[in-house]
């Protein structure tokens, strides 16, 4: 997939523009866009579940994807035949999409209050496959054992520590799963900035994609 057909939106959002779906991941501080056919939300924290910004992109077919603890937040807005419920390692298709959740945590002992591992109230990432390309929206994690061998072809991976991996970790992150190809997230709203991402892209000897939001 041409990576300029993966829109950086700011923070953790993206859009994904394939030819088969219109894809979007944790909207957030979106302003609207084109409608969504899929929209991919990774946990409930504001900066990632935000009700307003999933009704701004939904259309009549659009299909939402979350885990358990966003579905108090969307409920509202989204009705229970396009709301789908997922923990790590549930799978879906969707048109010509196809969906992996993974899991996603915090790992390092000085960031378990943020996102700790939880069977009762899951976080996710999320695996797609559209278009002949693989890509992978880690969600808020630090490197953890689920991934392995994923091997996208492009990994948006968050970058700006405290809540997450910082540049070190995410590199070694990258290297872990073989993803060939990063677009560094979680930057420049909230927590890290550019530097996290240049320091990054020095470290991973892949392809990195450092994007402004738009």
């Amino acid at each position: 997939m041409d990576i300029g057909r993966i829109h950086w939106l700011g923070h953790a959002s993206f859009r994904i523009d394939a030819d088969a779906a219109t894809i979007y991941i944790d909207p957030w501080k979106t302003g609207g866009g084109p409608e969504a056919d899929l929209v991919l939300v990774t946990h409930e924290h504001f900066d990632h579940c935000s009700a307003e910004d999933v009704a701004r992109v939904l259309g009549p077919g659009t299909l939402v994807v979350a885990p358990r603890p966003c579905a108090g937040i969307l409920k509202g807005i989204v009705d229970g035949s396009r709301l789908r419920i997922v923990a790590p390692g549930d799978e879906l298709t969707h048109g010509h999409v196809k969906v992996r959740a993974v899991a996603a945590y915090n790992s390092m002992p000085e960031r378990q209050g943020f996102h700790p591992l939880d069977t009762e109230r899951p976080r996710v990432g999320y695996l797609i496959c559209v278009d002949n390309a693989t890509i992978y929206h880690a969600g808020d994690t630090d490197e953890i054992a689920e991934m392995q061998g994923l091997r996208p072809d492009v990994a948006l991976l968050p970058v700006g520590g405290t809540y997450t991996m910082d540049p070190a970790q995410a590199a070694s992150a990258a290297r872990r799963m073989g993803a060939r190809a990063v677009v560094p997230m979680h930057w420049g709203d909230i927590v890290g900035s550019r530097q996290d991402a240049e320091r990054f892209a020095e470290l991973f000897d892949g392809e990195t994609f450092i994007k402004d939001p738009g």
